[in-house]
């Protein structure tokens, strides 16, 4: 379901009267947050910051209509269960989940609350996790990108840039599922193309795996979408300058950070998007009635200062295409 239709079916839900228990100024709902990456609560933090704009755009201050609750996973993923378990226990009244592992946890947890899905990787109904895209029918609804084909798209922009090269990595987090691999491999198929996979779960495995497999001398790197990876910009566009090998990402932090590349949905508006499906279930809507959203748009940016310093010269066409060039 397209961003259209999901404005229009959940239209009506926005008028929908506040419960009883928020006409009770002495009950502040509580969000519980669940997110595998790293606790930036105190500054600015992408994902957080984006779902509190979009409560604020329908009408929800923090700390006079809701608190927050957050639990990091600071890169640790096999904490999340118990996260999630913690804040079944306390009763937060949503439960916001952002990857894979965190809605699978979320899921597992609770069949009661409502869980707000923020996943970029992974297919909700393949998954368990919503009957069908329009009417979910169960605790789960919120945005989903569920589009491997996308990582066509990755290679193709990293063939564009580097029509010669035939040995490309793969940088996969295993924890968010294979859907997006198979849709790279569908994609290489019949093309003069040696993927090597580099696997890696935690933000130390990240690091590592990296490194590791950076010894094998691939000529691009493809980074599969991953809330680490987009966590771990920074890092992962240092390494890869230091050893002058031109890599994509689903976010743009990467370029933003030093790395070649990026294509991707625009995220700020993404997570204030999350936000407002938050609120539309502070107003009292379930999420077994509220359709789940993809998104429909996507940015190209590139980072021309990171090109010249490893010697690629982006084609003229992709500049033009690109939504933003870093110089």
């Amino acid at each position: 379901m397209n961003r259209r239709d999901t404005i229009v079916a959940l239209a009506s839900l926005a008028a929908a009267p506040l419960p009883a228990w928020a006409e009770q100024t002495r009950k502040v709902p509580t969000i519980g947050w669940l997110h595998p990456g790293f606790s930036s609560y105190a500054g600015p933090n992408a994902a957080i910051t984006g779902l509190i704009d979009g409560l604020r755009e329908a009408g929800y201050v923090e700390g006079e209509h809701f608190k927050l609750e957050p639990r990091w996973g600071q890169g640790k993923t096999e904490v999340l269960p118990g996260f999630a378990e913690e804040l079944v226990k306390i009763k937060v009244d949503i439960l916001v989940a952002v990857s894979p592992l965190s809605v699978r946890a979320a899921h597992a947890a609770t069949t009661e609350i409502p869980i707000v899905a923020h996943d970029l990787e992974s297919d909700p109904v393949a998954n368990g996790f919503v009957t069908n895209l329009a009417a979910p029918g169960g605790n789960i609804t919120g945005l989903f990108l569920n589009q491997p084909s996308l990582a066509g798209k990755w290679l193709q922009l990293v063939r564009e840039v580097l029509p010669e090269a035939q040995r490309i990595a793969v940088l996969w987090d295993v924890d968010t599922g294979n859907a997006q691999l198979r849709g790279l491999a569908a994609a290489a198929k019949g093309m003069p193309v040696n993927l090597q996979v580099i696997e890696f779960r935690t933000a130390v495995g990240l690091e590592n795996s990296l490194n590791d497999g950076l010894k094998e001398r691939p000529q691009a790197l493809i980074q599969l979408g991953s809330p680490l990876i987009n966590a771990l910009a920074d890092q992962t566009a240092k390494i890869l300058a230091n050893v002058r090998v031109p890599a994509i990402s689903m976010f743009r932090s990467f370029p933003e950070r030093g790395g070649l590349m990026s294509y991707g949905p625009v995220m700020p508006v993404w997570y204030r998007r999350l936000g407002r499906y938050v609120a539309f279930v502070l107003k009292g809507s379930t999420p077994a009635v509220m359709p789940v959203e993809q998104p429909t748009n996507f940015e190209l940016v590139v980072n021309l200062k990171a090109a010249a310093a490893i010697g690629i010269n982006v084609p003229q066409g992709m500049l033009l295409r690109a939504e933003d060039v870093i110089e």
